[in-house]
């Protein structure tokens, strides 16, 4: 299952500020099975069903007894006067004719391609009804539970053992699992028939494990992370060594890396390229030379908590790259610290810092005229991000909104994400869609997120039960964002090649003669791969490989085509990182940053830039980029198609803590999954070219 709240916080609360909810009009209907976009075989809502003339019996919510509540975990009933919180997430009126629009507006080949609907028409004709929600409310109230708020995705309830057992048929257990004490249903929740047409699923009734979203990014082993500690370089150093003080090479293979101990290669290796500024990303893509600024559009960046000085580490590091700063207007936020909750469980604020400041300065960088609008949720729990982002749904208040986080759709504890938190997320991203509002995810730092990647990979879950493609990035009506390594030709930041996101690491020995350990393992990885969650949607058709659409990431074969991710790629790889700056709180500092949490900025801020060049909205960006496929790069591993021998490059940070700080870097190593041309499970369709901006025209 999905992240869920702990039992002394309030969950699935929409953001608190000075947005209010509209007025809800309109029809109930029963919700259908297949409007989920759930594969065959995958986790479903059951849908209710009756004989004719007899009562209609309760609907079971698939999924909401987690796999981890074992009876030999089972550690007895939670105390009598523990309050418990929980969503019920609502159908609304239409969840089939909500997709059938939602792809018709997305589609180019469709008719009403681009006829995008208001968010008040989109409550008239597909929202939950004033009826519906006063229908769930009575329920939860009758049984004894406190509404906690409602709005028109979601009720949110509380109460103890007793309510919880009389409105949904269970109650709750407290269980010893790894040994710590969480609680969960005693089995499957259910609803009543009176309300089943009105509801989706129900979640956060059991406590959050370790399967909780987390950003995708990484910071590179720069001195500057250790300015406070730094010492001064050993006295006694070979001539022929390392440098003792960071190096970097303006472009690939400028500044050979002589001194460096025998590697992965017999040829010569260089200093690996130094952190990219977004000027530089914008001449490499095509952007300069289009002349395109996003100006007219609007980027969102949904992260967990806020930054204290986004907006002003955003201008200090725009002007301090010859960029402009953000106009009176230009910026804004949406944020409650007032409702931040479960921060030990989410690193905090501090823990998310760096992850907006990477966003933000990557939108603006890229498309500096845009507008950009941060909303940051009230944790990394499911239910607060969805929050978040239905905020910007809801209210229309961008464009595009890019995801950097994550999570895995299966764990070996069973906390898998379940049909009620796909359900609910898919809603919004088909209410989106129907908005002409695209919204992106990053694909993730751990290649195909295998155990055998997770052993040794640097953002990677350890509690990984498979090769899997992760979520919500899989999901069919998001687009996912994967990584590549940009390699520069000049010091501008002219386009010399790509490769994909994927990177074996090994670390100089003490005594500087050798690289441990040896060959290098994988350390960073762009995510992707075939998921067995979701089936190919139709704009994948004709693009994927039928060979890898029906090939799970485990080998099984299938006869249903599959969704594969990523849908493109942009630079993220964590060696050829971008320079990120902040303070929050501290010393304003810069330093490089890695992960596919760069790319998706990055291909949100592309379109914005394309949505000034078509002079209004694209929407959901998926069909698209299908339709231009042939309008992208293509991007290969390039130690395959071009050099025969791994690209290798020295990572220099010089001296820390005393020591020297250098790694043997090998690029283009992307696990299980390859760059190869066409389609593939690394890169996507490639990466955007300034004529895939042109097109737009």
């Amino acid at each position: 299952m999905g992240p869920r709240a702990p039992t002394d916080r309030h969950v699935g609360v929409a953001i608190t500020h000075i947005l209010k909810p509209r007025t809800l009009r309109g029809r109930a209907v029963v919700v259908a099975a297949a409007s989920l976009g759930l594969a065959a075989g995958s986790l479903a809502l059951a849908a209710p069903s009756q004989a004719s003339g007899a009562a209609a019996p309760a609907r079971a919510i698939a999924g909401t007894h987690p796999a981890w509540a074992t009876a030999s975990a089972d550690a007895g009933r939670i105390p009598a006067t523990t309050k418990i919180t929980g969503t019920v997430y609502l159908a609304g009126q239409d969840p089939a004719g909500l997709t059938a629009y939602a792809t018709a507006v997305s589609d180019p080949n469709s008719p009403d391609y681009g006829k995008f609907l208001t968010p008040a028409a989109y409550q008239a004709r597909f929202g939950a009804t004033p009826a519906q929600i006063a229908a769930v409310q009575k329920w939860a109230k009758d049984a004894g539970l406190t509404v906690v708020k409602a709005t028109e995705h979601a009720v949110t309830v509380q109460g103890t053992d007793t309510a919880i057992t009389k409105a949904f048929g269970t109650g709750i257990e407290q269980y010893r699992v790894s040994g710590q004490l969480r609680h969960a249903p005693a089995r499957d929740v259910a609803v009543p028939a009176s309300v089943s047409s009105a509801v989706i699923g129900v979640a956060g009734l059991a406590s959050p494990g370790t399967n909780t979203a987390r950003p995708d990014y990484v910071r590179t082993d720069t001195k500057a992370d250790n300015v406070a500690t730094a010492q001064a370089a050993p006295a006694a150093r070979p001539a022929d060594g390392l440098p003792t003080t960071a190096t970097c090479s303006d472009y690939w293979g400028q500044k050979p890396a002589t001194g460096a101990p025998a590697g992965y290669t017999a040829g010569p290796v260089a200093f690996d390229q130094c952190s990219y500024h977004p000027s530089q990303l914008r001449k490499a893509y095509g952007i300069t030379a289009s002349g395109l600024t996003g100006k007219g559009a609007t980027v969102a960046i949904v992260d967990a908590y806020g930054s204290s000085t986004m907006e002003a580490d955003a201008n200090q590091y725009a002007t301090g790259h010859g960029d402009k700063a953000f106009r009176p207007g230009q910026y804004s936020e949406h944020v409650d610290p007032a409702q931040w909750n479960s921060q030990s469980l989410c690193g905090g604020p501090a823990g998310w810092a760096p992850e907006e400041a990477l966003d933000v300065e990557m939108a603006h960088g890229l498309a500096p005229d845009a507008n950009v609008v941060y909303v940051g949720a009230n944790s990394c729990l499911d239910d607060d991000l969805l929050a978040a982002i239905s905020t910007i749904v809801d209210n229309h208040l961008a464009d595009v909104v890019s995801n950097s986080w994550g999570e895995l759709m299966h764990t070996t504890d069973g906390a898998d994400v379940t049909a009620t938190e796909i359900a609910a997320y898919e809603q919004v991203f088909k209410q989106a869609a129907v908005e002409g509002i695209g919204i992106g995810f990053s694909a993730g730092d751990c290649g195909d997120s295998s155990p055998a990647a997770a052993a040794t990979g640097a953002n990677c879950q350890a509690d990984s039960s498979r090769a899997q493609a992760n979520w919500p990035d899989s999901d069919p009506w998001v687009t996912s964002v994967g990584g590549t390594a940009l390699a520069r030709s000049d010091a501008s930041g002219t386009y010399g090649f790509e490769s994909d996101m994927g990177t074996l690491r090994s670390s100089l020995s003490a005594d500087g003669k050798s690289w441990t350990p040896f060959p290098p393992p994988f350390y960073f990885g762009g995510g992707g791969g075939t998921s067995e969650d979701f089936a190919q949607p139709w704009y994948q058709t004709g693009t994927v490989p039928g060979s890898l659409a029906r090939t799970l990431m485990t080998g099984a074969r299938t006869k249903q085509a599959m969704r594969v991710t990523p849908d493109v790629s942009m630079n993220g790889d964590l060696y050829t990182s971008v320079a990120v700056g902040l303070s929050d709180g501290a010393p304003y500092s810069e330093g490089g940053y890695g992960g596919t949490s760069v790319s998706s900025p990055e291909f949100a801020a592309v379109q914005a830039d394309a949505i000034q060049a078509r002079g209004h909205a694209i929407g959901f960006a998926n069909p698209s980029v299908y339709d231009r496929a042939h309008l992208f790069r293509d991007v290969v591993d390039q130690a395959a198609q071009r050099h025969r021998a791994p690209l290798v490059n020295i990572h220099d940070a010089g001296v820390v803590n005393g020591a020297l700080v250098a790694r043997l870097i090998v690029f283009g190593q992307d696990t299980s999954l390859n760059a190869v041309p066409g389609y593939d499970e690394a890169t996507g369709v490639g990466s955007p070219t300034q004529s895939y901006l042109k097109s737009f025209r």
